[in-house]
């Protein structure tokens, strides 16, 4: 991808340095019906000591473990960012990327009448907060509606290649496409839709609207590779198929054989490799926010 010397985005928020340490006692049972079972039991003073002692060594909110306070917030500790070359030019694509989607998108919805709202790109390690909650790096990227941010853990990439044997800078630009997809999803209003669908169905039916809102922005991914490549030059040859590597790699029904062994179409969110591969070239091959309207789609 000819990325370099070209315009880095405004929005990105990095957060590398730092540390969030989850709540104690969050979501948890009370522990003081056991606390009265113990002060009752033989023995059970001892026990009471030691264990208080162990959770205040460990910083725990005993007040919360017992019912008798609030849980406390995740801690967040701040730090310098550490980061070797071969990350911090990582950095410097991925803004560009985002900035190349801003420029795509303003023009679309301009298009159409609409101002393009841009996201922000969060970047962390291990785990941050979002106003959908706790992210963790396990999660892989996500995009959250709620504060219309995209976070990303940059390890996940590392992972794209080395687990999912999908390398290249186009296959990492296509997974942030992919999450900017869904935040054009959420201006125009496609997501609540489909998420009001989804609470009135069954598990399978919502699971297959799950997999029609992921495959339409992968398309919209391949609609920015579009545009990217005959508007601004930033293809290069083999850049295709490196997306549709990632597409192939991460499709449902791949990875249900690697994890569990099996295949069980009933449970995809995500769709299998062969349709996000497809979407994907439909957006990239025709170029158009119509072409990518999965819902009416009759086959996948």
């Amino acid at each position: 991808m000819r990325w370099r010397g070209r315009r880095q985005s405004d929005n990105v928020e990095d957060r590398r340095g730092q540390r969030v340490s989850p709540a104690f006692g969050r979501g948890g049972p009370s522990l003081l019906p056991l606390v009265m079972r113990l002060t009752r039991s033989r023995g059970g003073w001892l026990i009471l000591v030691a264990g208080a002692v162990f959770l205040w060594l460990s910083g725990a909110d005993i007040g919360a473990l017992l019912g008798l306070s609030s849980p406390t917030a995740p801690q967040v500790s701040e730090g310098p960012v550490q980061e070797d070359a071969a990350e911090r030019e990582l950095v410097e694509f991925m803004s560009v990327v985002l900035a190349d989607t801003e420029e795509t998108w303003q023009s679309i919805f301009a298009a159409g009448g609409q101002r393009y709202a841009e996201p922000r790109l969060v970047l962390f390690r291990g785990a941050t907060n979002s106003a959908c909650g706790l992210g963790q790096s396990a999660m892989g990227p996500f995009y959250c509606p709620l504060d219309k941010q995209v976070y990303l853990d940059l390890s996940f990439f590392d992972e794209l290649h080395q687990r999912f044997g999908a390398p290249g800078d186009f296959a990492q630009a296509y997974v942030l496409a992919h999450e900017v997809g869904h935040h054009v999803q959420t201006l125009l209003g496609i997501s609540a839709r489909n998420h009001a669908a989804r609470e009135r169905a069954g598990k399978a039916e919502a699971n297959q609207l799950s997999v029609r809102q992921e495959l339409q922005a992968d398309c919209l991914a391949g609609l920015w590779a579009h545009h990217a490549g005959r508007s601004r030059a930033l293809l290069e040859e083999g850049d295709i198929d490196e997306a549709l590597a990632a597409a192939s790699a991460i499709g449902d029904d791949r990875l249900q054989r690697q994890s569990q062994g099996q295949v069980v179409p009933d449970s995809f969110t995500h769709g299998t490799s062969a349709q996000r591969v497809r979407w994907f070239r439909v957006g990239f091959e025709q170029g158009s926010f119509e072409a990518c309207d999965t819902f009416a789609a009759k086959t996948l």
